[in-house]
């Protein structure tokens, strides 16, 4: 299923409850594929994504604690997104925003396709024992788990700023 594309911006949502079935490895390889196509300066491709199998979902929850731990549980497929770092400042500034972008894309793609989505990034992959339950070295940095799945729920469009409240033409 496929929607036009300003309809699928205007009506992505973040979802915090769905359904218990994962989504198909074959759905993800192609909004992998399609994440494959963000910007990236000087061609760098910086994103990674690692999708959660239970046994790292088990890791990630025992590294997050308890009271955290229910959480990593809303979605029943979890991708975990990082960037390779470089040894340039500036080219790790581009390189953020272009993975940010990629995993934007698999969110939208999702979308597309009947899915729902939800971005987070909590406070595990921010620590040693996180990025050990991923597998995600030194050289990459975390940007954050995307939750994945069939959702439960309609979600209703929040209010967003108006045009002329976020945009300045400079002569």
């Amino acid at each position: 299923m496929s929607v036009e594309l300003e309809a699928a911006i205007r009506g992505r949502r973040t979802h915090k409850a769905y359904a218990p079935e994962p989504v198909e490895r074959a759905l993800l390889d192609e909004l992998f594929d399609l994440a494959r196509w963000a910007p990236s300066h000087h061609l760098t491709n910086p994103w990674r994504f690692r999708v959660l199998g239970p046994d790292a979902l088990a890791r990630l929850k025992a590294a997050a604690g308890p009271d955290a731990a229910g959480k990593l549980d809303r979605a029943p497929t979890l991708v975990a997104v990082s960037q390779v770092l470089a040894d340039d400042p500036v080219q790790d500034a581009e390189d953020r925003d272009a993975t940010a972008v990629a995993a934007y894309i698999v969110l939208l793609a999702a979308h597309g396709r009947g899915l729902a989505g939800y971005w987070r990034t909590p406070a595990v992959l921010r620590e040693p024992a996180g990025l050990a339950a991923l597998g995600i070295p030194a050289t990459e940095r975390p940007r954050g788990l995307r939750h994945l799945g069939h959702p439960r729920q309609d979600q209703r469009a929040p209010d967003r700023a108006p045009v002329a409240a976020v945009v300045t033409y400079l002569d």
